[in-house]
């Protein structure tokens, strides 16, 4: 797949993730949010907890569970932690899930997916 490809695959991704997730109870309150550590691809709020959501879509199941790392992880709460400020209120609690995207299958959503 090209780059450019990949792209626009991981932004339908997102937005399929975003709308998945809003049938679930959540928010929107931002998306490709970009800061100096990396790019956290949404930012959702359900009541008191605000989740920074790392997306991911492959073509197939089965390489869904090479999708994730540490490495990718520590970026997003990183980043999460720098701007956490902007979107949480006091008595909020803040975490890291990730959605994972593959044809014909429903969402994987991992709660709370980078535990320091």
């Amino acid at each position: 797949m090209t780059r450019q490809r990949a792209e626009q695959r991981g932004r339908e991704a997102e937005r399929e993730a975003e709308m998945w997730l809003r049938r679930e109870g959540w928010a929107i309150l931002d998306r490709r949010r970009r800061t100096s550590l990396g790019e956290i691809d949404l930012v959702m709020r359900r009541g008191t907890t605000v989740a920074f959501v790392e997306v991911k879509w492959r073509a197939s199941a089965a390489a869904l569970a090479f999708a994730i790392d540490e490495y990718r992880l520590a970026r997003v709460a990183a980043a999460a932690q720098a701007v956490g400020h902007e979107y949480c209120r006091p008595g909020d609690d803040m975490r890291i899930d990730v959605v994972l995207l593959a044809p014909g299958r429903r969402p994987d959503h991992i709660v709370n997916a980078w535990q320091p």
